[in-house]
């Protein structure tokens, strides 16, 4: 198959302009591999005929949203990156519980998992909150889980996991909250899946991430997924998640990952031995991003 350079550019710019996915040049021969699998399926022999097809013939976008779920990556399991969530459980947490028992911040716990793949990261934080909350329910706490990938969201309503993504589950709780179906697989009980709600979100789309809530998320994770992102993509999406914010609502990335370029409204604290970003208590969630120091 005759892919070159300037194919590569087309179909680049017409990936991120959908979902704000940036390939760099190494990548051309990994988008080149997905292309192919793409082509065969719809019968297309020619990279010229297939961005033609992209451009004229995909109107509603489905092929285009195909070749993004091939590009997108969806490597996760359940209890990832422990010591982040282990200060979140014990640390952050409590505080923001005990600030809602003040009278200092809406009542309603909610979570926003951000790039939530195939769910592991969400059904994580359900179990975390039956374990440390007291009385926790559906009408209490709320864990929306967003991303792109229709086949992967599709996998995380179905709740069925193998024991790889499963292999770092306390034993205790793979009995409390995992029917074991044989065969390697669990399921999910409705235990968690009451706590958790799945939407299809582009986090590059303003009006589709803020249609989630302003100034409603007690918790933002966006664990690594900013580094799929152009540097004004990331600036956006940054923006977003601070006025999505309850104030003194935390945001956790992936280790390898900081807000420290981005951004500087959030305050960088230790909690527990970890480093997390909070949004300031005293922040004025309807304050322009730039008087919040956002750069």
């Amino acid at each position: 198959m005759e892919f070159g350079l300037r194919e590569f550019v087309e179909l680049r710019k017409l990936i991120y302009a959908k979902s704000g996915i940036h390939l760099g040049d190494e990548k051309v021969y990994f988008l080149k591999r997905r292309v192919e699998k793409r082509m065969e399926e719809l019968g297309i022999e020619d990279p010229e005929e297939y961005l033609s097809y992209l451009r004229f013939f995909d109107r509603q976008g489905r092929e285009l949203q195909e070749l993004i779920e091939e590009v997108t990556v969806n490597e996760t399991y359940f209890f990832r990156e422990f010591p982040q969530l282990q200060a979140f459980a014990e640390h952050c947490l409590p505080d923001v519980l005990e600030r809602k028992k003040k009278g200092l911040l809406n009542t309603r716990l909610r979570l926003l998992s951000a790039g939530c793949s195939t769910g592991e990261e969400a059904y994580t934080l359900a179990i975390i909150l039956r374990e440390m909350v007291e009385g926790v329910d559906s009408l209490l706490a709320k864990i929306v889980a967003v991303d792109i990938d229709r086949k992967a969201l599709d996998r995380a309503l179905l709740g069925i996991y193998d024991t790889r993504s499963v292999r770092d589950v306390p034993r205790v709780y793979l009995e409390r909250y995992f029917d074991n179906l044989g065969n390697g697989t669990y399921r999910v009980k409705n235990t968690l899946r009451d706590l958790v709600t799945f939407k299809q979100v582009n986090l590059a789309d303003r009006d589709e991430v803020l249609s989630l809530g302003i100034s409603s998320f007690d918790f933002i994770f966006c664990r690594n997924v900013l580094i799929y992102f152009s540097d004004e993509v990331r600036r956006k999406v940054v923006e977003n998640f601070y006025l999505m914010l309850q104030p003194g609502g935390y945001i956790f990335l992936g280790h390898s990952e900081s807000l420290s370029r981005i951004s500087t409204a959030f305050a960088l604290r230790r909690m527990g031995g970890y480093l997390v970003y909070q949004k300031p208590e005293s922040a004025d969630a309807s304050s322009p991003l730039r008087e919040a120091g956002v750069q």
